[in-house]
């Protein structure tokens, strides 16, 4: 069985020393990425859905690319992704996904939940990919 290869992208720095986390693994030929949040490059959280969830699949690429710089959207197979209002969020997710994977439709387990882990989160989402060969 391969080792675990842990990984973290410029401005998550702060995040992995006070929470002893990583935002992404390499397994082998398979990446997975932390759940990534609606979180800009300072760390800031902006209160509207739909930013959320573009800066979090903007944070699954930078997971994705600080693994292997080969890696895209296209990579990607499977998607998790835990939301606080479910109402308010899916149809802004299905759009999302229409429009960053014209190309594939990858696997999708979407939950309704209490609350997120940093207060002013509203959606938080995981991936996993396949390297490139």
């Amino acid at each position: 069985m391969p080792s675990a290869q842990f990984f973290n992208y410029p401005g998550t720095e702060i995040n992995a020393e006070q929470y002893h986390y990583s935002q992404a693994v390499k397994l082998g030929n398979i990446v997975r990425t932390s759940g990534q949040g609606g979180w800009d490059e300072k760390g800031g959280i902006t209160s509207d859905i739909e930013k959320q969830i573009e800066l979090a699949f903007d944070n699954i690429l930078k997971s994705l690319k600080a693994v292997d710089s080969d890696l895209s959207l296209d990579n990607i197979y499977a998607i998790r992704s835990y939301h606080t209002d479910m109402d308010a969020s899916f149809n802004i997710m299905t759009a999302q996904f229409k429009k960053l994977f014209p190309n594939h439709r990858p696997i999708w387990t979407c939950v309704q939940i209490g609350k997120l882990a940093l207060e002013d989160m509203k959606v938080e989402i995981e991936a996993e990919a396949l390297l490139p060969a």
